[in-house]
């Protein structure tokens, strides 16, 4: 059955893809695929987890998500491994791929509505709306948005009475010494200025980038930051501050380091809590006092 739909999509396919459906509304659909973890935790916090049939692998917020159907890698989905579980409505992130399972799915007559990926305030509310219209649930995406624009305002006034702005290097990996490090246009950029700091590469490059020891120590971060997910957070802590080119640097030289939730670097409803620790972490008893 699979196989036939997807023959059959495969010769009705339009070769150019589709653009961003992000006013398309489906209030009817009951069995959604959710691809992307921020899609997933807005579905849910929309109240409409029941909804939802399948996710992918990213998606692992909140626990319920993890009991659903993985129909695979973001970026990597197969059209066979998507239609299996009978969808009636695809909602991914706009980076989702690849293009030819996309396309594939549209033309076997799936609705998929595309939420862009962004990484400010601004993109987290308009994914929510984008979600909520899709669903059908555009009051409670409003109110939803609201709140999160709300704590995201907040904190900026907290922020603005910071007189310094602090400088951060998050490292996305580490191999023997080799650091990859985020530049602009980054989930760790966008979480890192939401929470009143400064990307010490963000003027350098776009992405993530291998930077030498020479750019690292001339950046000077006050404090470096990773992801968790990976082994000992003490251990990890210990590896890198003894780097010979972070001991140099104001956060070497205090041992000057955070981990942060992967989902910080997704943008999608948690993004104020995750904004607020982080300027706590970064800021210490400052963030409580002014």
């Amino acid at each position: 059955m699979i196989r036939s739909l997807l023959m059959g999509a495969a010769c009705a396919l339009n070769l150019t893809t589709a653009a961003l459906a992000e006013d398309q509304s489906y209030p009817d659909a009951a069995a959604i695929v959710s691809v992307g973890g921020p899609v997933t935790e807005i579905l849910f916090a929309l109240d409409a987890g029941q909804r939802v049939i399948a996710r992918d692998t990213t998606s692992m917020f909140p626990a319920e998500a993890m009991a659903l159907p993985d129909v695979g890698y973001m970026r990597r989905l197969s059209p066979e491994g998507v239609l299996s579980v009978g969808p009636d409505l695809i909602i991914a992130r706009h980076t989702s791929g690849p293009v030819e399972t996309l396309d594939l799915l549209r033309a076997a007559s799936v609705p998929v509505v595309l939420v862009r990926d962004g990484f400010s305030g601004e993109a987290v509310s308009a994914a929510i709306r984008t979600v909520g219209t899709a669903i059908g649930a555009e009051d409670k995406a409003e109110a939803l948005a609201g709140e999160v624009e709300a704590d995201l305002a907040a904190l900026a006034s907290e922020i603005a009475k910071v007189g310094h702005k602090k400088r951060v290097m998050f490292i996305l990996s580490n191999d023997g010494g080799r650091l990859n490090v985020a530049g602009r246009n980054t989930g760790a950029d966008g979480i890192i200025t939401l929470a009143g700091a400064t990307n010490v590469m963000a003027e350098s490059y776009e992405g993530y980038k291998l930077v030498n020891d020479e750019a690292i120590i001339e950046a000077q971060p006050d404090l470096v930051l990773m992801m968790s997910g990976r082994g000992d957070h003490a251990g990890r802590k210990e590896e890198i501050l003894t780097l010979p080119a972070i001991m140099p640097t104001p956060a070497g030289k205090n041992g000057a380091f955070h981990v942060i939730d992967g989902a910080a670097l997704g943008f999608g409803p948690r993004t104020a809590e995750f904004a607020r620790e982080l300027h706590q972490a970064i800021y210490g008893t400052e963030a409580v006092s002014h």
